[in-house]
């Protein structure tokens, strides 16, 4: 089949395809190729992917591991149902995520987005509280300043004023908010307040509490004290809820720790992961449950079945992805490029491998965005926020021009 040039390719997008919160005919820049850290634009531009594609291409682009794993599994079979049926591919991969997690967790249900892995995290919380007798438990607690996706479920619990979901207010089921969690740095003093005041939200009506633990994402990028992770912990535990961890973004290393909740000291009870889950490579989902939640589920099983689930060529390459995880190259990356953004972007907040500054007005985020390409990075900013959340293959270099291109976005916005 013969491509299409640059120019048919512009005009169909125009005209046809929505792009994320755009209305159609929104200006796209066309990417003809990826490699490492880089993207190859239309038109002959090889700029930095300071977002990582949305924080999912850790290993960078075209990681030769994952494409390897991709044309193995190609070459045997792309996609089978998984009801009824299974493959070595999703096995793999659930070791991985087993071994990575220290094994306390006992069910893996894997899905083809990190919005609809959500919706199974919520689906489960309340299956279990029907199981144990709560049958009145339909509602979540979580804090404002989140962000956990894009469909029904996961926008209901999404902050319903700062977030990108009031359009839906009245539509969506109504969940409990406490307020913004205090950002990094706050007393012991602050934190026990502030759990005190969620812990005055808990009503019978509750079925767990949903949170990112560490860093608010798309809702504010927001950071926050571990001790508050583990104070969530404590409040579950005491009034027999649902932990349900979000670490579709943190996961994986992005912050600085393999996951967050690991390194609050505490298991949640059910944990969703995704992005780089598959290195950025293609779309996988897993929403990960403790046994007591699975045995404890009525229905025990799950009434959630995508089409592709567990697709094979996803988990082929997710189940590389991992391994390299497990590896634990990512650290001391992670580490470099932690610091090269602190020393890069005076008065950003950094955590890991995640850099933002955050401006005192409404970013224009075409300015913004065309002064990055003039550093040769591609960054896509929004609300008051310019950030970064770089590959972690990047060099010394490329964290050097990416900071210098936060920094022409922060002065052209």
């Amino acid at each position: 089949m013969k491509s299409l040039n640059s120019v048919q390719v512009n005009r169909i997008d125009a005209a046809h395809i929505w792009h994320p919160y755009a209305a159609p005919g929104v200006p796209t820049l066309q990417v003809v190729g990826t490699e490492g850290a880089y993207l190859q634009l239309a038109d002959g531009r090889q700029v930095i992917d300071g977002m990582s594609s949305w924080w999912a291409a850790c290993h960078g682009h075209s990681h030769p591991r994952l494409v390897a794993a991709a044309k193995q599994q190609i070459d045997s079979f792309s996609h089978v149902m998984f009801g009824g049926l299974t493959h070595e591919p999703a096995a793999r991969l659930t070791a991985n995520l087993m071994e990575l997690t220290a094994n306390e967790f006992a069910q893996v249900f894997y899905s083809d987005s990190g919005s609809v892995s959500v919706e199974v995290a919520v689906k489960m919380a309340l299956q279990y509280s029907r199981g144990i007798g709560k049958p009145e438990r339909t509602k979540l607690l979580t804090w404002r300043s989140g962000y956990h996706g894009d469909t029904f479920a996961a926008m209901s619990v999404c902050d319903p004023h700062g977030g990108m979901h009031s359009l839906w207010t009245g539509i969506l089921a109504e969940q409990i908010f406490a307020p913004a969690p205090p950002v990094e740095g706050a007393s012991p003093e602050e934190h026990a307040a502030y759990l005190a005041q969620m812990e005055q939200l808990i009503t019978d009506e509750v079925a767990g509490i949903i949170i990112e633990p560490g860093v608010q994402g798309a809702g504010g990028m927001r950071f926050h004290d571990l001790q508050l992770v583990a104070g969530v912990r404590e409040l579950c535990d005491k009034h027999e809820i649902v932990m349900i961890a979000d670490e579709i973004a943190t996961g994986f290393g992005r912050a600085g720790e393999l996951f967050m909740t690991q390194a609050a000291g505490v298991v949640p009870d059910i944990m969703c992961v995704g992005k780089a889950l598959t290195g950025g490579f293609m779309s996988l989902a897993a929403t990960l449950a403790t046994e007591r939640i699975a045995k404890g589920m009525q229905p025990r099983a799950l009434m959630h079945g995508p089409t592709f689930m567990a697709n094979p060529l996803a988990c082929a390459v997710a189940a590389e992805s991992t391994a390299i995880i497990a590896e634990g190259t990512w650290r001391s990356d992670v580490s470099r490029i932690e610091a090269g953004l602190r020393a890069g972007i005076p008065g950003a907040r950094v955590r890991g491998a995640i850099g933002v500054l955050e401006m005192d007005h409404e970013v224009d985020m075409v300015q913004a965005t065309a002064a990055a390409l003039e550093h040769g990075v591609w960054l896509r900013p929004f609300g008051r926020l310019i950030y970064t959340m770089p590959p972690y293959v990047c060099t010394d270099e490329e964290i050097a021009r990416i900071c210098w291109a936060v920094i022409a976005a922060g002065e052209t916005a």
